[in-house]
């Protein structure tokens, strides 16, 4: 059966390969980047043929950060390591420019064929190959297992829903997943179901990213800006599609309300002090789309792009930058979580406490359970059903300061009692390659 999966599976990836290029081709009219190096996607490379590379895959911006923090560790205990790192998205390689040294090299993940992944194990050789969190591919797992090259699920994670369709898949999924030699859960329930998945050697050792080191001269920026504007910034912070919409209704429909005041006045009464609303969202090629959906709700929008020195005054701030989280999450006074208020799993939400930005999540955090749980139940977040519910909440605590100065001193304690996970995972694979 296993066998029989795996040649459809083959046959199917062989017979996309016309798709993918569309799809590439149709991604790059919005990011350039998708329409750079396409070879490398299909296993041909520029570079000569080498070996003895440390090969972490990172498919996105949220895992290329968590790899950052695992690198850092490797760096240090393993002198003079060769980094391959790939990537599968635009936001993933342009983060991933960032920890290339000398002699190191960046491509584009291989298409999952059975020809592209051989060819990409064949031409670069890993030592050892590391994936980040839950990128778990039939044929890439096939073609390192035959060629011996150890493999490692760093920082893994799987989700019951993701369980779910693995075990609809198993013929699939179940060898892939028995092909890693150590899987790095971050919790016990990740571990549980990674068991069920078909993952043998499994050891719980944390969530690499309670480990963050943010940038201090984005901090410094964000402080900076904020020293030139409204004293209290309300921020949706890597927001998903459907989520604006949410937020501008809700803002509207405080404004409209005849028995209550509207989440400005209400801070306002008690403060002296507007509201800046701010939206940061998660994918670069949707800035223009927010955009047009706020000035269609006849809001002024100042994007983060055009600000020099100083920031523009508008109804609404717009993110219109990648990498520059930390600098945003120290400019707000709180932050709306984003991913959370449509059932997409949340986003990371330790990057705005690990910055000191209080922070509300929406009910859907399943990406991140384990983390919104234990920071809900410290103190360190507040969970809110719906995105109006949010936005009252948000004007709590911008009329009381106390209360976010306890959520910061709480996150800040449950921030410290997490961390540890990138010594322990850089040493489950130094062991592994020693």
């Amino acid at each position: 059966m296993q066998a029989f999966a795996l040649s459809v599976y083959r046959l199917l990836t062989w017979a996309l390969q016309p798709l993918i290029h569309l799809r590439l081709a149709r991604r790059a009219a919005k990011e350039p980047l998708y329409g750079q190096w396409i070879e490398e996607r299909f296993g041909e490379y520029a570079q000569p043929r080498s070996s003895g590379w440390v090969w972490i895959h990172a498919v996105s911006l949220g895992e290329t950060r968590a790899a950052a923090i695992l690198l850092r560790e490797l760096r240090a205990q393993l002198p003079g390591m060769k980094l391959l790192l790939t990537h599968g998205t635009a936001t993933g390689r342009e983060e991933g420019l960032k920890l290339l040294q000398t002699g190191d090299l960046q491509v584009w993940q291989p298409w999952d064929s059975k020809e592209a992944a051989q060819r990409f194990i064949a031409h670069f050789k890993p030592r050892i190959g590391i994936v980040m969190e839950t990128e778990v591919w039939p044929n890439l797992c096939a073609a390192a297992q035959s060629a011996g090259v150890p493999m490692v699920l760093a920082n893994a994670r799987l989700n019951a829903r993701s369980l779910r369709k693995a075990l609809r898949l198993s013929a699939l999924s179940r060898p892939a997943y028995a092909s890693f030699h150590r899987v790095l859960a971050q919790t016990q329930d990740d571990a549980d179901r990674l068991l069920l998945a078909g993952a043998k050697d499994v050891l719980v050792m944390g969530n690499l990213k309670f480990d963050i080191s943010l940038d201090l001269s984005l901090q410094s920026t964000g402080q900076k800006f904020k020293q030139n504007s409204p004293p209290l910034v309300l921020m949706l912070a890597s927001s998903r599609e459907g989520e604006e919409a949410q937020f501008l209704e809700a803002i509207r429909g405080f404004a409209g309300l005849q028995t209550a005041q509207s989440a400005t006045e209400l801070v306002a009464n008690k403060m002296s002090v507007p509201i800046q609303y701010m939206i940061v969202p998660r994918h670069p090629q949707r800035f223009s789309e927010v955009q047009q959906l706020c000035e269609q709700a006849g809001l002024r929008v100042s994007r983060r792009s055009q600000w020099q020195d100083r920031t523009e005054p508008a109804d609404i701030w717009l993110g219109d930058s990648l990498g520059e989280m930390a600098m945003y999450y120290s400019l707000a006074d709180v932050a709306l979580l984003g991913g959370s208020f449509e059932p997409l799993g949340g986003q990371n939400l330790i990057e705005a406490i690990a910055a000191g930005c209080p922070v509300i999540m929406g009910p859907h955090t399943y990406n991140f359970q384990e983390a919104s749980d234990t920071a809900e139940m410290a103190g360190a977040a507040v969970r809110v059903p719906d995105m109006a519910s949010g936005l009252l909440k948000a004007a709590e605590l911008l009329a009381d300061t106390s209360q976010r100065q306890t959520l910061q001193l709480a996150g800040a304690k449950w921030l410290s009692a997490s961390q540890g996970a990138a010594t322990q995972q850089a040493n489950a694979v130094a062991q592994l390659l020693h």
